[in-house]
């Protein structure tokens, strides 16, 4: 029997900052979104933020090896410190978590180049959840027209800078708060975004849903 048998938690994730803790909380509650079958998780945010993700993570989750099945690094490549792909990125961590235990057991997501570019997606939850107020002109357009969002893109030139630049507008602080209504309310579906298509595809190879035998 395998330390991941005797887990006895599904899955730990490691976290650069609150956003991203209220955002992942959210989304790994909505399991039929997903396409996962329900899990038991905790959340915990590293306190050198990416930087430590991306250089420490096999430090903070060592000792807890045998409380949880699975463990999920995520940070921003933009703020980490390392001007490599997502991808190169995601790799070199993980090979450090399996050298330090996980081996089979650990993934890495690394947002490109934030975790605000999977706010961006088409879901008309977003203006809602940025509060932005039902006039004209609508979101989209009103960045167009502030040269944040290149009309020819799917996603805003600097997603960060969007989402502070419509906070602004609203009078509304940046806060934890606003990633977990995002994770909460903002559809999946027609997400192009790799990190998130990644991450989707991780949770469901490790946590599919099993059909009851004799349906």
């Amino acid at each position: 029997m395998t330390n991941g048998s005797r887990a006895k938690k599904d899955l730990v994730v490691l976290v650069a900052d609150a956003d991203t803790r209220e955002a992942m909380r959210a989304l790994l509650r909505r399991h039929h979104t997903l396409a996962i079958r329900p899990i038991i998780f905790d959340i915990f945010e590293h306190d050198d933020r990416d930087p430590g993700c991306l250089g420490r993570a096999d430090g903070y989750l060592r000792p807890l090896m045998d409380r949880y099945a699975y463990a999920l690094v995520m940070f921003d490549r933009h703020g980490c410190g390392s001007t490599r792909s997502a991808p190169d990125i995601e790799a070199d961590v993980r090979s450090t978590l399996e050298r330090s235990g996980w081996q089979g057991r650990c993934e890495v997501v690394v947002f490109a180049p934030e975790l605000e570019a999977w706010v961006w997606s088409p879901s008309r939850s977003v203006a809602e959840c940025l509060e932005w107020p039902p006039r004209k002109p609508e979101l989209r357009e009103w960045l167009e027209q502030q040269e944040l969002w290149n009309p020819a893109d799917a996603k805003p030139t600097d997603p960060k800078a969007a989402v502070e630049r419509v906070r602004r507008e609203v009078g509304k602080r940046r806060s934890p708060r606003l990633y977990g209504l995002l994770g909460e309310r903002v559809t999946t579906r027609g997400c192009t975004d790799p990190s998130f298509n990644r991450f989707c595809e991780i949770l469901r190879r490790w946590f599919p849903i099993i059909e009851e035998e004799n349906q």
